[in-house]
């Protein structure tokens, strides 16, 4: 059993990307790697933030299942107990144990895509608890700093109506010289000191992440008559100097006592990307890789 960062690990691997998911924390997938290359998550075995009762919670890196709405200290329930695991073929299905103070049970399905550079990631909650709860599964990809996000923005016409909207945190600085703030693509360049996040309804299904001429896009749906959480908000991202988010999160739910409900994303790799630097380059990418 490989060890990552003293994690004891699964491996999942095809002729082309490998990943692998903790089994003594999390679920994470803590790692994605193309062809043997450099992984393309960040790492934070010591990135924590303390929750109000003292304790820490501890960030790891990599990828990640929450439940909407963020609050301290529903959402940051401590995950660092082992995770029960069943590999079958090229999948692999990581359960948490039921959270204590929700009730919420955190489940994660990974499979790969023959022998091709993606993969199907299924995000289930259960509630175990006594009593509904509304919440809405929240899929989170942390990487390495670095590189750019691509964050498609809609192009649907009217005369009249209003075709965008963004959501912004009360720390995000709108003259943050790290962001290009274009028509059909918003470019959050991670290389920032201070914390910035985004939010939007993203009709358009995607977003990608950028690093060393790789491009990671990650696919949900979009539920249009469909509530979200953060005004609207079906697509995130989140940048401090340690790394950058790209989040997905379904519509709000409400989980009665042994209902379940998933969210699911695809995850695409493509190599030799030229670097995004403004609109039209990134325009040309998008094209040429049919990302729409």
């Amino acid at each position: 059993m490989p060890k990552f960062h003293n994690y004891k690990s699964i491996s999942l691997a095809n002729a082309v990307i490998n990943l692998l998911v903790t089994q003594s924390v999390g679920p994470r997938v803590i790692s994605l790697r193309y062809n043997g290359g450099e992984n393309i998550f960040a790492e934070l075995p010591d990135f924590t933030t303390q929750r109000p009762d003292g304790k820490i919670f501890h960030f790891h890196g990599g990828h990640r299942l929450w439940h909407a709405p963020e609050n301290m200290p529903r959402t940051y329930v401590l995950d660092d107990q082992p995770v029960e695991i069943i590999q079958s073929g090229n999948s692999l299905l990581a359960t948490q144990q039921v959270e204590v103070g929700t009730g919420i049970e955190k489940s994660i399905r990974i499979s790969l895509v023959d022998e091709k550079p993606q993969v199907i990631i299924h995000h289930t909650l259960t509630n175990r608890g006594l009593w509904p709860v509304e919440c809405a599964p929240w899929a989170i990809t942390q990487f390495r700093t670095g590189g750019i996000a691509i964050l498609p923005q809609s192009q649907e016409q009217s005369d009249v109506l209003p075709n965008r909207s963004l959501t912004l945190w009360p720390y995000t600085d709108i003259a943050n010289p790290h962001v290009t703030w274009g028509n059909e693509y918003i470019l959050v360049h991670a290389q920032m000191q201070a914390a910035f996040k985004v939010g939007y309804p993203n009709p358009r299904g995607w977003l990608a992440y950028w690093l060393d001429h790789t491009l990671f896009v990650k696919r949900a749906a979009y539920h249009a008559h469909e509530s979200y959480y953060d005004f609207g908000s079906s697509s995130e991202c989140y940048c401090n100097d340690q790394f950058l988010e790209l989040e997905t999160l379904a519509p709000i739910c409400k989980l009665v006592p042994h209902a379940s409900v998933t969210h699911i994303e695809t995850w695409e790799i493509y190599t030799e990307v030229e670097r995004p630097s403004d609109e039209k380059t990134t325009r040309e990418i998008v094209e040429s890789l049919g990302l729409e």
